[in-house]
């Protein structure tokens, strides 16, 4: 009840001293990772008002952006928000970026959903068991909070009818539920065939169970909802994230430094955002970093400090990558990060440039280093996934350039 607070004063009462042990917790108010509450926030207002309304009315979502742009954050403030206004609401998230099949993502459902819309009362413990025919039940306890919770033991030829009877489980509960379903392109290097077709031919009747399919694999995420031979055509809407506009990231990040006893310039904030296109979370990991520093005053020089021991902490990580390349694909990647954004990458200016092989070793090259996330397509061209590895490969020979 202390996260959801409702209308009582006690509930209020409890969320107030909840919210105050929490910002007590926070010595760094650039969180690089998970999600507090709107305070820690920044902007997002038109996306989240955007998310929430079409949830509401019976819109699902694909929300698409690269990976570190927020989408999570954006996700788990759209869930607060609807539980300040629906106490009764429940919200899932699920990340399947590590599901390798089927029945890991049918395992992971029932982790996240099943016994979550119920009290852990003898009754609901009987009912729940009664519920689910297909599978057994395993009760335990989550052994850093003590909370109760469930998974499911199911043999493989039961899991098509442990996963509708999850669907069935959300869709009697009688309650308004929101599913966001993280990197779901996963699903499309499952094995099994046709779980496109059969998780939409459970989706589409529960229409008091809202879902959020986001991913960052934009091509794939395109192809699985917008292509007219896939099951998931045109059944959802389309948000494509993009940076926090500068104003509203420059206010933010101003006022917490000065809370915080810093000057941020706009100036010295602009040098951060233009480097890093906006994207949010290596804007936001260099605030983090600022800001634990002893200096008030955030100048070029501090910037560059950061960024440098940033850097100089992955180095070993980055060199492991690296040497896990071929010649023609170290040498391309290498010339794509100098470049920072490639548009025409079997153009001949780029090409004589970097003294690059034909068109057909590129495309070999580059298939590899995008299946392998080194690389990702923007709307702008392709660049280095990893900002901060694209300096270091900046920083790294090429020849006489």
């Amino acid at each position: 009840m202390l996260f959801h607070p409702g209308p009582s004063a006690i509930k209020y009462t409890n969320y107030a001293i909840y919210k105050l042990l929490v910002m007590n917790k926070i010595f760094n108010p650039f969180l690089v990772h998970g999600y507090v509450d709107p305070d820690y926030f920044c902007d997002r207002q038109e996306d989240t008002r955007k998310l929430i309304s079409a949830l509401k009315n019976g819109r699902n979502i694909t929300l698409m952006s690269p990976r570190r742009m927020g989408k999570t954050g954006l996700i788990k403030n759209a869930f607060y928000h609807i539980k300040q206004q629906e106490p009764d609401a429940m919200c899932f998230y699920m990340d399947i970026f590590s599901t390798m099949c089927l029945n890991d993502f049918i395992l992971l459902l029932g982790q996240t959903i099943v016994g979550k819309l119920d009290s852990f009362s003898q009754k609901a413990l009987t009912t729940l068991t009664n519920f689910f025919k297909s599978c057994r039940l395993v009760f335990s306890s989550d052994p850093l909070s003590g909370t109760p919770q469930v998974s499911l033991d199911f043999q493989p030829d039961q899991a098509q009818a442990t996963l509708k009877e999850i669907f069935d489980y959300l869709g009697q509960s009688g309650k308004e539920c929101y599913v966001a379903i993280d990197e779901f392109q996963q699903i499309t290097n499952y094995p099994e065939k046709g779980v496109e077709a059969l998780l939409r031919s459970y989706i589409q009747f529960l229409p008091r169970v809202h879902f959020i399919f986001s991913g960052s694999k934009q091509h794939l995420m395109n192809e699985i909802f917008f292509s007219a031979k896939r099951p998931f055509y045109r059944s959802t809407e389309k948000i494509n994230l993009q940076a926090i506009p500068f104003e509203d990231y420059f206010s933010f990040a101003r006022n917490w430094m000065e809370k915080g006893g810093k000057r941020l310039d706009e100036a010295m904030f602009e040098r951060i955002y233009r480097r890093f296109d906006g994207h949010t979370w290596y804007v936001q990991y260099i605030l983090n970093r600022l800001y634990e520093q002893c200096q008030p005053l955030i100048d070029e020089n501090l910037i560059e400090a950061c960024l440098t021991d940033i850097v100089q902490s992955e180095v070993d990580s980055y060199q492991l990558l690296f040497g896990m390349l071929t010649e023609n694909q170290s040498t391309l990647l290498r010339a794509i990060a100098r470049e920072k954004v490639v548009e025409a990458i079997n153009g001949s200016a780029f090409i004589k440039k970097y003294r690059l092989k034909g068109s057909s070793s590129i495309n070999s090259a580059l298939k590899v280093l995008m299946d392998k996330e080194y690389v990702f397509k923007s709307d702008k061209g392709y660049r280095v996934y990893d900002r901060f590895m694209e300096l270091w490969l900046q920083a790294l020979p090429y020849g006489n350039l």
